[in-house]
């Protein structure tokens, strides 16, 4: 595994590996996984997806300053370097990457990309500017790798719906391939920022998995539930834990993200929907969600 520091150090070793793949007349796929770091068994899965699929896998580690904002947690965002690495060993990544904020930003940034509209609501409504810095980031990442395909978790379904529009609408030749949620034992997703939770927090956050996955239980037992109920009822059962404050509780189709009518009984919803949870324990906003689809679809954006 080799460790990258500088942009041009890494795409000189990804040019030469191709070239040898070219003369033995192959044609390499690579897979990038872009992440933060701190990194945990939800970003190992999309490493092994990664190796399943490409030749060479690429990770990145940097934690974006340009999608948090002012009074977010970019200066405490927890950070584990020796950690990190030893878990990308033993995935076999080929390369990672570790640019600093200066490598990545050597000046003010003048240029951003923005998605209209799948950025005004969820967390783009909580966090305003928020998917501009990572579409840009991930811009840069996908054109400074190339890769073939790229990985982002479900548990940020937003975001990899927004990426999957960017690289349709500026042609990136990047598959945006979904991954599954990563649940600890007691069902809360997994997250860089459950570190943040204190003890009480951390049980009281088993709430947000546990209303999601009873609500999917019931939709694919084949329950009449409508969207309007189906909101309601989330809100009640999160809202009976004293320590949860919602951010949001939505329910639109994916990966459009475009609200699906109250009325609508969910398994009789066109294509897939979304349910998205935001909830604040304490200090630390969490997210989570599930996909609901038809019998025999494939998750894609």
């Amino acid at each position: 595994m080799k460790v990258f520091r500088e942009i041009k150090e890494l795409k000189d070793y990804l040019k030469t590996e191709r070239v040898k793949a070219a003369k033995e007349r192959k044609f390499p796929k690579t897979g990038l996984v872009p992440t933060m770091g701190f990194l945990h068994e939800g970003h190992a899965s999309l490493l092994r997806r990664a190796r399943q699929n490409n030749d060479i896998v690429v990770l990145s580690i940097f934690v974006n300053p340009i999608q948090f904002g002012p009074n977010e947690d970019y200066d405490r965002y927890p950070r584990d370097e020796e950690k990190d690495l030893a878990l990308a060993e033993r995935e076999g990544v080929d390369a990672v990457f570790l640019p600093s904020v200066e490598e990545m930003y050597p000046r003010p940034t003048a240029t951003k990309i923005r998605v209209e509209g799948l950025t005004d609501r969820l967390c783009g409504a909580s966090r305003p500017g928020h998917f501009d810095g990572v579409t840009t980031v991930v811009g840069k990442l996908l054109h400074i790798v190339q890769p073939t395909n790229a990985y982002f978790g479900q548990k940020d379904a937003q975001q990899a719906a927004v990426i999957a529009q960017m690289a349709q609408d500026l042609n990136f030749d990047a598959e945006i391939t979904p991954c599954p949620i990563v649940r600890e034992s007691d069902g809360v997703a997994l997250s860089s920022r459950n570190v943040y939770l204190s003890e009480e927090h951390r049980v009281a956050a088993r709430v947000l998995s546990r209303s999601l996955l009873k609500l999917e239980s019931e939709v694919q037992a084949g329950e009449g539930i409508t969207a309007g109920e189906a909101r309601n009822a989330l809100t009640e059962a999160i809202q009976a834990e004293p320590l949860a404050v919602i951010d949001y509780v939505e329910i639109v189709h994916f990966p459009g993200l475009d609200s699906v009518e109250e009325s609508t009984v969910l398994r009789d919803a066109e294509g897939s929907v979304l349910v998205a949870l935001a909830v604040k324990f304490g200090t630390t906003r969490l997210i989570d969600n599930v996909i609901l689809m038809k019998k025999g679809e494939v998750l894609h954006v």
